[in-house]
């Protein structure tokens, strides 16, 4: 086995690339976990009906299970998951021989800065380009990696530090989708300026480089975080991506431009499932309150040729009361078929939407049905894995396998092992996992060429509509550059050419010319716009520029209601200037919303070996106080005030790793928070951290004192708050050791 140990990747340099069109899939590859087509469907025969665990159609198992769906590329099956325990668990992808089962490598990634629990790591599914055999990895914490087919780094992003992600307890993350140059994910985000609000955004990398291409935000307010897998397809001229997101809608934008191009709002909620297409319908499901008066669930069919917003009474039809919140659905000819909340599937009508039957599974769902050779494939959180053949009028069972029992620790508790990730379809056979185990049945076949899903034509080019800026956000320090393209787009999102713009500036300090910025070299951060125009249309990308070490920020240069501009995560107004007691502090604005809790984001992704430290303070109301903290490498020290202890944690969630000493914290009052991380010649890396009474004089001795076994040797400096009722700091500090 070649295992690959946790690599950490300053981003490489970026060279032009142009866009390609999607590659067709070839003959048996699953390369993203709805399929070769992202529908759920399979094109494959002789796939098999039955099977069981003591052999029949039983072509391997492996001791690796999850809730991410395997694909498969090849003779290669990849599957994300977690690996260790306590204070080691990091998050992983694998790749196993297709035939075999054999495990050819691993590669592990640290989990940091998140609030998502263990026992929800590995959500997401990893992602294959089928014309350069990479694979595309997408961490619950953020963490976008590219990977070889042998598990070579190529490049990592941490989007968590870059655009302030708001990853949950709920662990909810979305798969990587790869088309054409672009790899793509969405998440919960709020980074500086313009989209300093709160938001579901989709962002699109180069596959290749890893260089942001665009961001888009098409949606309103988040309700939730979602993790509705997109769809792309053209319609009327235009490639199209469509997904729902947390404001409970469903949106449509260019996926070469990520310009939005329709919405139809239906929910109350988030929209966990992936739309399907018939034809240029648009199929679309939730579980939560419908938009429109106090019924549960919906099954609506969207006009895919619409623009703007579309009203629900111009839903082609729509089935209320469906509540179909977590498992996505396939089109099988002239049926719908869908498994709802109460794992009960359901066929329906896909012009009409009149229900045909239903046919029980189960008790809970949580895993999409695949649909191959006529047959359905899909396990049950309940523990059975499902071998179907729908009918006009009916559903056929012609297999349910129930798992083995999977010991959960809890006393009297022995159940079958649940299944909450879809089936992959590959060269005539079907892989799944169960919370435990890897599967894989049938016998290998001859590939069936997969022919790519019923698209338009694309029309002829047309005049330049839309200037797109390449790299669109960047960090910098004072005096460095960065080049930038300007690339055409006609309106239907086709690329046309490079072009030599007129290139401007927009709230930054330096010189542009030909695309070359270079950033002033100023003692204090900006953040503006490199902006390119040609004739008539303008692009922009974002940048930040942050000041050299050391940083002495007392926050006095600043107007009361302002925030330093470089800074990332201040949500429109939760962190900004005020006046306390006659001076100039920063303010994390009292709050019971999601905004209760907040990471701010300071500074490069790459720096390493340096010194945090602020002054913090906190009122009590109602016997509450706020917690206040610094980080530095990925590691926070927080005074914590209700429970009056400083602790040190880079994964709160996990146990295991926080390190916390009692200490007294008395409210109204500044104390002054240090926070020391080196990385050591042996490859390690040491936290060290302590606090004081700022009225006092720094204590020769550290608090906390720890060695990473797993470190995180690189991070931007940061700020944490959580409060009720608001906390303050003051004099930041950040200083290379």
């Amino acid at each position: 086995m070649n295992a690959i140990v946790v690599h950490r990747l300053s981003l490489l340099l970026f060279v032009p690339v142009l866009f390609a069109a999607s590659i067709p899939p070839s003959g048996g590859d699953w390369p993203d976990w709805r399929g070769p087509n992202r529908d759920g469907v399979s094109r494959e025969k002789n796939l098999p009906e039955k099977w069981s665990l003591s052999g029949q159609n039983l072509a391997w198992k492996a001791p690796y299970g999850g809730r991410s769906a395997p694909i498969v590329v090849g003779d290669r099956l990849y599957l994300q998951n977690t690996a260790g325990k306590g204070e080691t668990e990091q998050e992983r992808v694998l790749c196993f021989n297709a035939d075999t089962g054999k495990l050819l490598w691993e590669y592990r990634f640290n989990i940091f800065q998140s609030d998502v629990p263990a026992h929800r790591v590995g959500w997401a599914s990893p992602a294959a380009d089928l014309e350069t055999g990479n694979v595309y990895v997408f961490g619950v914490n953020g963490t976008l990696l590219a990977l070889t087919k042998d598990g070579k780094p190529i490049w990592e992003r941490s989007l968590d530090e870059e655009f302030d992600l708001f990853t949950t307890h709920g662990g909810r993350t979305t798969s990587p989708v790869v088309d054409g140059d672009l790899v793509i994910v969405k998440a919960a985000s709020s980074t500086w300026g313009t989209q300093s609000n709160r938001s579901i955004r989709l962002m699109a990398f180069d596959k290749r480089t890893g260089e942001t291409v665009w961001v888009s935000t098409p949606g309103g307010r988040p309700f939730d975080t979602d993790y509705s897998q997109p769809i792309i397809t053209r319609i009327n001229g235009m490639r199209l991506l469509i997904t729902g997101l947390g404001d409970g809608g469903v949106h449509a934008v260019k996926v070469s431009t990520g310009e939005p191009v329709w919405h139809f709002l239906m929910s109350k909620r988030a929209i966990n499932t992936a739309p399907v297409l018939n034809g240029t319908t648009v199929l679309a499901s939730h579980g939560q309150e419908n938009l429109e008066g106090n019924e549960m669930g919906m099954l609506a069919a969207i006009d895919g040729t619409a623009k703007g917003t579309i009203p629900m009474n111009q839903a082609k039809w729509t089935v209320k009361g469906f509540i179909g919140e977590f498992s996505s659905g396939v089109v099988d000819g002239d049926r719908y078929l869908q498994v709802d909340n109460g794992s009960n599937l359901y066929a329906f009508d896909v012009v009409t939407g009149r229900q045909l039957w239903k046919q029980n599974l189960g008790t809970v769902q949580k895993a999409s049905p695949v649909f191959g050779d006529g047959k359905i494939y899909v396990g049950t959180e309940t523990g059975k894995f499902y071998i179907l053949r729908p009918h006009s009028d009916r559903c056929e069972v012609l297999s349910d396998v129930e798992m083995p029992i999977n010991e959960t620790g809890i006393v009297n508790e022995r159940v079958p092992a649940p299944i909450v990730a879809s089936a992959a379809i590959s060269r005539g056979r079907v892989y799944f996992v169960s919370s435990d185990t890897l599967y894989a049945i049938g016998k290998k076949s001859h590939p069936v060429p997969q022919t790519a899903a019923a698209e338009e034509p694309p029309p002829p080019p047309g005049q330049p509509a839309w200037v797109q800026v390449v790299p669109t956000e960047v960090i910098l320090t004072s005096g460095q550059t960065a080049n930038f393209r300007a690339r055409l787009f006609d309106e239907h999102g086709t690329f046309l050419r490079e072009e030599k713009a007129a290139w401007s500036l927009a709230g930054l300090k330096g010189s542009v010319e030909d695309g070359k910025f270079t950033a002033a070299a100023d003692p204090a951060g900006q953040a503006g716009l490199v902006k390119a125009t040609f004739g008539s249309i303008t692009g922009e990308a974002r940048v930040r520029v942050v000041p050299p070490l050391p940083w002495n920020e007392t926050f006095d240069s600043y107007a009361v209601g302002a925030v330093p501009p470089h800074w990332v995560g201040t949500v429109a107004g939760q962190y900004k200037v005020a006046e306390l007691d006659g001076q100039k502090v920063l303010a994390k604005s009292p709050t019971e919303t999601l905004f209760k809790r907040m990471r701010l984001f300071l500074g490069p992704t790459n720096w390493s070996n340096y010194t945090v430290e602020a002054d913090v303070r906190a009122p009590e109301k109602r016997r509450q106080m706020g917690d206040a903290g610094v980080t530095a490498q990925r590691y926070t020290l927080v005074l914590f005030g209700n429970n009056q202890q400083l602790e040190m944690n880079s994964w709160q969630p996990e146990v295991a790793r926080r390190v916390a000493v009692p200490f007294s914290w008395k409210p109204d009052t500044w104390y002054h928070l240090k926070l020391r991380v080196e990385n050591t010649a042996d490859g390690k890396t040491r936290i060290r951290g302590k606090a004081w009474p700022t009225a006092e004089s720094e204590p020769a001795n550290w608090l906390i004192d720890r060695v990473d076994p797993i470190p995180n040797r690189q991070g931007s400096p940061g700020l944490f708050g959580d409060a009720t009722n608001g906390v303050f700091y003051d004099n930041l500090k950040v200083t290379a050791n």
